[in-house]
């Protein structure tokens, strides 16, 4: 999940009396960083399999907000595998476990965070990259990068098709394996990560303290495997975009660099998008281009080149939504014509919707349908299955994410535990979303900071051009604040919020990846 949608921040900032109205809306607030529920996984009985380095944890986690564990543990199950690409056959470790993140004040244990690193033997692991991977919400564990993206093991989907396939997991052809190690690490309170006594799981539950303890994994990770000198980089998915900035600039004042960050889906200014705020409130300028789109690829409307769309959001539509925010003046006859035009929607609904929001497109684009959410390519016919989370294109690939990871972990990772697996904890009405200042996050100065910090620091951004949770043209508009820099680059894909459920949109960016990684390596 992204962001709550705007409704559930309103019941969030009413609180009392809606506080069960929120929990039970959180149930549509799922996603390519979440899902649609927080009951955790039911795990089956800890049995430590006959297999070298299996672990058979009987740590009892918890994912409540009192959560605390009473003293950490290190421990890991530690696998040789093996994945062939190409024809060839590569070998790999896979490490599955806990390591301890201390706080920096206190010097004393603060968090135990669970993480998935898959290592390949290097002569020199100075020139080798680590990749540190995570998912948002928040309330995620790293699930769908962890078995959607660039790990060795791939979950098959069928996006956009509304077909759900038979669970199954295969070698990931797409995998990063092959050019840099990677760390799928789960938030605090998610999967197996829980907080340390004297610490409960809801204080790591906001902004600042979520992203610091982040950078205490991360320096524990570098320091337990002797990766100081190695390139590094960031990767995080819809909310764990603005914490990457944010841990990005913790980590450079740390003293530890890192060399590259990967935006996904990225909501890097809560304040400047319309699917948080109200409509009427603050433009939905950031929306217009992916409502072209998204009509184009339903034949609603003609297809448009996206640099006109854009050109007329910056332009004639940025004007009269000003004047339309500050003194309700009626937009002009031409920028509704053009709206009707992009979008296929008449011109009677864009004058009585001119400051349009996604949820109000998701219903109404196509009659009788409701759009996905994380991925609008995805419709469903009103009333039907598949629109019960308010998302179609979550529900066609969540439950297989929630069921496969623990199967995963048991079957081919050897490690199990004595507790269940949290993929996604409903934990958005408790999260402090306040940072710097601001009740809601801004974390481009962050981002700013640490390129200030490190100028070599490079930036990918990545975006599907479905995606009606954190469109790809405001995350240019965020983006655009930082100025002109060759070392930030933006990529596009026609898929969604998870671009890597398309199995087109992922073998593109794996190459684009591919590329970033390389262009960091030089210059390290």
């Amino acid at each position: 999940m992204a962001f709550c949608t705007k409704l559930q921040w309103r019941l969030w900032t009413r609180r009392g009396a809606l506080a069960a109205a929120f929990a039970a809306a959180l149930a549509a607030c799922g996603g390519g960083s979440g899902g649609s529920s927080s009951t955790p996984t039911t795990p089956t009985t800890p049995v430590t399999p006959p297999v070298a380095g299996s672990f058979a944890d009987a740590t009892v986690y918890s994912s409540t907000a009192t959560g605390s564990l009473a003293a950490p543990n290190e421990n890991a199950a530690v696998i040789a595998s093996h994945i062939l690409l190409n024809g060839q056959q590569l070998n790999y470790t896979a490490t599955t476990g806990h390591l301890t993140g201390t706080d920096v004040k206190t010097g004393k244990a603060s968090a135990s965070f669970f993480y998935v690193a898959y290592t390949v033997a290097s002569p020199d692991l100075s020139k080798r990259p680590v990749i540190f991977f995570y998912n948002g919400g928040p309330g995620s564990a790293s699930t769908y990068l962890h078995l959607g993206s660039f790990g060795p093991r791939r979950l098959v989907t069928a996006i956009p098709s509304t077909t759900i396939p038979p669970v199954q997991l295969v070698d990931n052809q797409e995998t990063l394996l092959a050019v840099a190690d990677l760390v799928f690490v789960d938030a605090i309170g998610t999967g197996y990560s829980q907080a340390i006594s004297p610490n409960a799981n809801q204080d790591f539950w906001g902004v600042d303290r979520d992203a610091a303890a982040f950078r205490d994994f991360v320096q524990r990770y570098v320091a337990v495997n002797k990766r100081e000198a190695s390139p590094k980089l960031l990767f995080g998915e819809s909310y764990g975009a603005p914490r990457t900035a944010v841990l990005a600039n913790l980590l450079e004042t740390a003293g530890v660099q890192i060399d590259g960050v990967v935006l996904q889906s990225a909501i890097m200014d809560y304040n400047s998008n319309c699917g948080v705020l109200d409509p009427g409130a603050i433009s939905c300028e950031g929306y217009i281009p992916t409502y072209a789109a998204t009509s184009a690829y339903h034949q609603r409307a003609a297809a448009a080149p996206v640099d006109q769309v854009r050109s007329f959001a910056a332009g004639a539509y940025r004007t009269a939504i000003a004047a339309y925010l500050t003194n309700k003046v009626a937009p002009p006859d031409a920028v509704i014509g053009q709206l009707s035009s992009y979008t296929g929607l008449s011109t009677l609904t864009w004058q009585q919707n001119f400051d349009m929001g996604p949820d109000y497109y998701q219903k109404n684009a196509v009659t009788g349908q409701l759009l996905g959410r994380y991925d609008a390519r995805v419709l469903a016919p009103n009333g039907s299955a598949l629109t019960r989370d308010g998302d179609p294109s979550l529900t066609v690939v969540n439950d297989a994410f929630s069921s496969s990871i623990v199967t995963y972990l048991a079957s081919e990772l050897h490690y199990s535990a004595g507790s269940a697996y949290a993929p996604f904890i409903d934990i958005v009405n408790r999260w402090n979303f306040s940072h710097d200042g601001k009740q809601l996050p801004d974390t481009i100065p962050d981002l700013a900071a640490a390129m200030t910090l490190n100028p070599a620091l490079k930036i990918l951004a990545i975006n599907g051009y479905h995606d009606l949770a954190t469109p790809f043209h405001q995350t240019e508009l965020d983006l655009a604040r930082l100025g002109e820099n060759q070392s930030i680059i933006l990529k596009y894909y026609g898929s969604g919020h998870m671009t890597y459920l398309d199995d087109t949109a992922r073998r593109a960016q794996q190459t684009d990846l591919i590329n970033f990684l390389n262009s960091v390596t030089v210059s390290h």
